[in-house]
């Protein structure tokens, strides 16, 4: 057999992945104008930091998976570490997945499907800081490969440092 056949054989015995986003929604959203509220002018130097965490389920439907991206930003006063603004947002994508082998389905959902939810998440968390009266903010590109290696490492940790700990 040719190297070319070799290879041809090798893609048709590894499946071929299908991925659909069937839809996409915000779950819940909300946005706190703390600066507003408090009626604090003047200069401010904002802190913000971004949080995120994933989810995601088997659907009852085959091959359908729920994805859904947990989002908190906090923008603080740099100066005097008050609160600016507080953005909370659970944005869900549902998807039609075939040809994952079931060993690497949990990584696919939790890197591949929040990649594709991401621009749209991007794009209204602009729109929402821009609309609750601060500059648009526009968020960084988000690395969900070294999120969920983050998130793998933490629960290995916590199970280590369950079964070190003797039952009272």
């Amino acid at each position: 057999m040719s190297e070319q056949e070799n290879g041809a054989a090798a893609q048709a015995q590894q499946p071929q992945v299908k991925m659909n986003t069937l839809t996409q929604f915000i779950r819940d959203l909300s946005f706190e104008n703390v600066l507003s509220q408090r009626g604090t002018g003047g200069e401010v130097t904002p802190d913000v930091q971004v949080g995120v965490s994933l989810d995601a389920k088997k659907r009852s439907v085959e091959h359908q998976y729920e994805v859904v991206v947990k989002m908190r930003i906090d923008s603080k006063n740099k100066a005097t570490d008050e609160a600016l603004f507080v953005l909370e947002m659970e944005y869900a994508g549902v998807f039609h997945i075939e040809g994952v082998p079931d060993e690497q389905m949990h990584p696919f959902l939790m890197i591949e499907c929040p990649r594709m939810l991401f621009p749209f998440i991007r794009r209204i968390v602009n729109d929402v800081t821009r609309d609750g009266g601060f500059p648009p903010l526009n968020l960084e590109n988000m690395d969900f490969v070294q999120l969920y290696r983050n998130e793998i490492a933490r629960r290995q940790q916590a199970q280590t440092t369950e079964k070190a700990t003797p039952d009272a």
